[in-house]
């Protein structure tokens, strides 16, 4: 499956029904009455969030998106049926925007949450609407409104509480397959990974927390250089960043003063999220040199620092409960001060 987090599509809502020019002839109304009913109102198009979709991936193949039209008015009074609202699911995580003025129409994050982003064309008025003391006989009506037409710039920002960060071959990958069932693929050469990989990690109550591999971190990602550009927006809506440093890598150190200036010349609070840090690959470099990276690394970031190796398996379960015991607290300071305050 391909993935694709960025989208272009065109809109239109229905049109409004025309109303219409009708009389009725009754026996015991003098002259006929005015009987000409109001069209109906075109659909809406709306963005529904799923939680069945990742990608945008759908509409590269379709672009275009129509509402039903509303039906015209009858006689005898009668109300065009209303247009069908068009519902166009989009995966959860999906921002709408104006093309044409960038404006944001809205954030779509909740499975099940809507969003209209063109609305229908109110429908036009038959004759009896315009029935007065001055004008006894109208035979005039109006014509439907036409619906919203838009052009749609949608964006994806992947959903998950745990990003996880470094340069290339770090490990992320591997780590990712090691907690999670996720099964991404896994080479020794730079920018294996082209998309991000989501894969959920089991709390011990059994709940899933879902983790992110966010590839192609390296030095000008914020200005497009290497993949970085295009994926450090899914970093923007994590919660907890967990930072791999390669321990095999010829200088680990300025490796991890790579990724921090990349997040801070970003911009979007990233380098302000709370992180967690971890020493990867301790399997391949003698113990003495792994104590040696851990101490530097704690002595630059004030943070502890976990020695791990993803594909050994090894210190994984301190580190999750490190995660787990992070993301508690941010949940409890979230309860405490409540976002947007």
């Amino acid at each position: 499956m391909q993935f694709i987090d960025q989208a272009e599509i065109e809109i239109e809502a229905g049109k409004g029904g025309d109303g219409i020019v009708a009389f009725r002839r009754e026996k015991y109304v003098p002259a006929g009455g005015r009987a000409g009913g109001n069209g109906g109102r075109g659909g809406n198009v709306i963005l529904v969030a799923s939680q069945h979709l990742q990608t945008l991936l759908d509409f590269k193949y379709a672009h275009r998106f129509e509402a039903e039209n509303g039906g015209r008015g009858g006689p005898n009074n009668r109300t065009g049926a209303n247009g069908s609202d068009r519902q166009i699911e989009v995966p959860c995580g999906t921002i709408a925007y104006d093309a044409e003025t960038g404006e944001i129409l809205g954030d779509l994050v909740e499975p099940g949450q809507t969003l209209c982003v063109a609305k229908g064309g109110k429908g036009g008025l038959g004759n009896k609407h315009f029935l007065s003391n001055q004008n006894r006989a109208p035979d005039y009506a109006l014509r439907g409104l036409p619906g919203e037409h838009r052009h749609l710039r949608l964006e994806l920002k992947l959903l998950a509480e745990v990003g996880i960060i470094g340069l290339p071959n770090a490990g992320k990958s591997t780590l990712i397959s090691a907690l999670s069932a996720a099964r991404p693929k896994i080479a020794d050469y730079p920018f294996t990974t082209l998309v991000p990989n989501l894969g959920v990690v089991r709390k011990p109550t059994g709940d899933g927390t879902v983790f992110a591999d966010i590839p192609g971190l390296i030095e000008g990602a914020h200005l497009g250089m290497g993949l970085g550009h295009d994926f450090l927006r899914h970093i923007e809506r994590t919660r907890l960043l967990l930072h791999l440093v390669d321990a095999t890598a010829e200088d680990p150190i300025a490796n991890y003063q790579t990724i921090q200036e990349e997040l801070r010349a970003y911009g979007h609070e990233l380098s302000e999220r709370p992180q967690i840090l971890a020493l990867n690959k301790i399997d391949a470099v003698d113990a003495e040199t792994a104590d040696a990276l851990a101490t530097e690394l704690n002595q630059l970031t004030q943070v502890p620092v976990f020695q791990i190796s993803a594909v050994a398996h090894i210190g994984l379960d301190a580190l999750l409960q490190k995660i787990w015991e992070s993301l508690d607290q941010l949940t409890a300071v979230e309860v405490a001060i409540p976002r947007g305050l």
